[in-house]
């Protein structure tokens, strides 16, 4: 292939030639024609021709650079096969000369000794012409063709290869040579550096100047204003060493006259301070780094010093974060004051002071800890705490504090037009015991304290808000963020007569109602949850027993043995009884029961309630084999039961008295004597057990309660855990036992949780998996595709 492009290269040049040569024939016959014509036609004919070259020049050059390219790109076999080709054709060529006659030969030389003249005409007046510039388009072409052979991939030989890679290699060693020299140069600058600073400034000065003599003296010397600030400079610098050298050093009081007085202390402090740093040793450089590492620890641990440990001063935040921790407390809502570390600390009224002493409380409880100082503010609160954990006191004495800073005559005075503060309870043995708290507290500061009669166990939501209604306005805070500003509240705490409407509310869970009905009323409340809010204590061990209504209903084997002996009297008595006899008892019992009848007639619902009623009496006789195996355990009194319906309490405690257990009973059919009564025999320890519905299941306290059990589980969580919040009260563990039924499937999912999340209980397999604890009453269960069965 390469050689059939030079053959075809060769014969294409050989055309053009030829061509040249006949135009420049017809052009010599019309100069001797017309040589004045000959001329314009000339110049015209050269303007072309110069403009064509040069676009033709561009031409060759690129073509050129093309073929240069082509070749690079060509191995080097096809180089050396077109060398060949050309070796052969230019023999052929030999050959053919030879073959041809002496007649050709001459006219062959004759005619290229023309085409050389005409060559060399051509190329004469090429050099004479003057070379145009090139065009705007022609230079961008010409910048365009080279970017483009530049960007073209060039393909280097093995051995262009091998030559790059020497070369390569020799500059990198060059590189690392040179920057090794540099490197040595620098050590010596270095090197030279510290043996100058190590020199003796005698020595130091005496080869300055010895350095400064040999340059003197080889000629490389500068201007005279130079020389003398240098010599300035030079003097300046000897007197320096001379005074660092000989400098006087008096010990005592004595100083040099006419001499900055503080420089001369500071000179003599730091000459002092660096005699001592030459004398010392490595090792007393070690212990004195050791020294300062030691009280460095020292100080750290005395900053991490437990918060018990450190002054009321030195609290940091970090000490407050931890303080809360370790009381499980938890706030939000604006700006939180601090919570209380101990009574003696707090700045509380001497007389209130006095007042805590006498009751008893040596220290605040958790939620005592935060809630009163929030109340102090005069700030509304929400405190949410487990039974037992010291609500009563958290607002009393705020309240207290609120009352007594009011001025005395005024107090006297509006004391008749209605009282102070208004505390609603929803039963109503909470309200006396709050009551009884209150005495204890405001007696001795001449504050009076009358209880509420009760309050409606269930949906008392629109009685409490009819009393809010009727509270006077006036002093209301106002709902904006003046009521979390704790400095503007203390100051209208401690105005006097004019004073903010303060509300709060303590409780142990937070159903939504209840919390609806707080943020209805109060502003801007400062929220205090002890613990985890509306979860069962965690010292209460709560178990579960799952059973029918036939096993709940079985009797115990000494009232089965009763009974049966009383079966087998019945027997003989009837055997001896006559057959006349037994029928008129028959028929005197048909007459009651016809009777009875006729009397039910009027009020067919009260039959309804009548009928009702005597099954639950007959069933809560039957109901008490599972209750009096528990009781045998031993559990230690006082013990509380609970039961859903009054009737089903009294007939209970009336079993339980009858097997001998010293029981009484607590309902709202009681009377408030016979209430009252109760509740005392338990506490004083006159009785054993206490059989009560839900009045007693909300903030009454009977201390070291062993058990709770819930004979009939209640109707929602929120009941049951008040209910086992009568146990583990005051930092004691306790049990709390539930009869389950599956009349109470609507609060499995609840009780589960409930059991789950306590640390110190376990769940029985039979309500973890119970179909009805699987998920919450009322939510819409959706099956999962891959549980579906497809038919085909």
């Amino acid at each position: 292939m390469g050689g059939e492009s030079s053959e075809k290269k060769e014969a294409e040049s050989s055309a053009v030639k030829e061509r040249e040569r006949k135009r420049s024939r017809s052009r010599s016959r019309e100069r001797r024609a017309s040589p004045s014509k000959e001329r314009k036609r000339h110049r015209s004919r050269e303007r072309r021709r110069s403009r064509s070259r040069s676009k033709s020049g561009d031409r060759e050059r690129r073509q050129k650079d093309k073929e240069r390219d082509k070749e690079r790109e060509r191995p080097r076999k096809d180089r050396d096969r077109e060398k060949d080709s050309h070796r052969r054709k230019d023999k052929e060529r030999a050959r053919k000369s030879r073959s041809t006659s002496p007649k050709a030969k001459d006219g062959k030389i004759k005619k290229e000794k023309d085409m050389k003249k005409e060559e060399d005409e051509e190329e004469s007046k090429k050099k004479k012409e003057k070379v145009q510039p090139l065009s705007l388009e022609e230079l961008l072409a010409k910048k365009k063709a080279e970017e483009e052979a530049e960007a073209k991939p060039k393909f280097l030989s093995k051995a262009e290869r091998e030559a790059e890679a020497l070369r390569r290699r020799e500059q990198e060693t060059e590189e690392r040579r040179k920057m090794l020299e540099e490197e040595r140069k620098k050590r010596r600058v270095f090197q030279d550096i510290g043996r100058k600073m190590l020199e003796d400034p005698q020595e130091r000065e005496r080869r300055e100047r010895r350095e400064r003599m040999e340059r003197e003296n080889n000629g490389n010397e500068e201007d005279d204003g130079r020389q003398k600030i240098r010599e300035e400079k030079d003097k300046g610098k000897e007197l320096q060493a001379i005074k660092e050298k000989h400098q006087v050093q008096l010990y005592g009081r004595g100083f040099i006259a006419g001499i900055d007085l503080k420089q001369q202390k500071r000179d003599q402090s730091r000459f002092y301070g660096d005699l001592m740093e030459k004398r010392r040793t490595l090792e007393e450089k070690e212990q004195e780094e050791l020294k300062k590492v030691r009280k460095k620890e020292a100080k750290q641990r005395w900053d991490d010093r437990h918060w018990s440990q450190k002054k009321l001063d030195e609290m940091t935040d970090r000490d407050w974060r931890i303080f809360r921790e370790d009381y499980s407390i938890t706030t939000k809502g604006g700006k939180i004051p601090n919570p209380i570390r101990n009574w003696k600390e707090y700045t509380l009224p001497p007389h209130i002071l006095e007042v805590i002493d006498k009751c008893g409380y040596k220290e605040p409880t958790p939620i005592q800890r935060q809630a009163i100082p929030i109340g102090l503010q005069n700030r509304d609160i929400i405190g949410v705490a487990e039974t037992g954990s010291g609500k009563t006191a958290a607002f009393l004495i705020p309240l207290l504090v609120w009352i007594t800073t009011l001025p005395k005559i005024d107090r006297i005075e509006d004391s008749d037009q209605g009282p102070y503060a208004v505390i609603l309870a929803p039963t109503r043995e909470l309200a006396q015991q709050i009551e009884e708290e209150t005495i204890k507290f405001g007696k001795p500061l001449g504050i009076r304290t009358v209880a509420a009669d009760r309050m409606i166990d269930m949906g008392f939501e629109p009685d409490v808000q009819k009393i809010l209604e009727y509270i006077p306005v006036t002093n209301q805070k106002p709902d904006t963020d003046e009521a979390e500003d704790p400095e503007k509240m203390m100051m209208n705490f401690e105005s006097g007569k004019h004073k903010y409407r303060q509300t709060v509310m303590f409780t142990a869970t937070m159903p939504p109602a209840v919390e609806r009905l707080a943020r209805s009323y109060l502003r801007r409340p400062a929220v205090v949850y002890i613990g985890s809010a509306g979860k069962p204590h965690e010292r209460v061990e709560q178990k579960v027993l799952l059973m029918s209504e036939g096993e709940k209903r079985e009797t115990n084997s000494a009232r089965a043995g009763k009974r049966t002996a009383h079966a087998q009297g019945n027997e003989q008595r009837t055997r001896r009884e006559t057959s006349s006899a037994r029928a008129g008892k028959r028929a005197a019992h048909a007459q009651v029961n016809e009777q009875r009848t006729r009397r039910e007639t009027s009020s067919a619902r009260a039959g309804k309630r009548a009928a009702h009623a005597q099954g639950n009496v007959q069933r809560t006789r039957r109901e008490t084999k599972k209750l009096l195996d528990v009781l045998a355990r031993g559990f230690e009194p006082p013990i509380i039961i609970f039961v859903n319906q009054k009737k089903g309490c009294d007939v209970l405690a009336k079993s339980l008295e009858k097997m001998g257990y010293n029981a009484c009973t607590l309902h709202g059919g009681k009377g408030q004597e016979q209430r009252e009564f109760a509740l005392s025999n338990l506490k004083a320890g006159a009785k054993d057990i206490l059989v009560a519905t839900d009045v007693a299941g909300r903030g009454i306290d009977i201390q070291d309660v062993s058990m709770v059990l819930n004979y009939d589980m209640a109707k929602n969580i929120e009941d049951y855990i008040h209910r086992i919040g009568r146990t583990g009260r005051a930092g004691k563990s306790g049990v709390a036992l539930t009869f389950l039924t599956k009349e109470d499937s609507s609060v499995f999912y609840d009780l589960k949780q409930a059991i789950l999340e306590s640390p110190v209980s376990t769940c029985p397999p039979e309500l973890a998996n119970h179909p009805d604890a699987q998920h919450k009453p009322g939510t819409i269960l959706t099956k999962k595709r891959r549980e579906e069965t497809i038919f085909a």
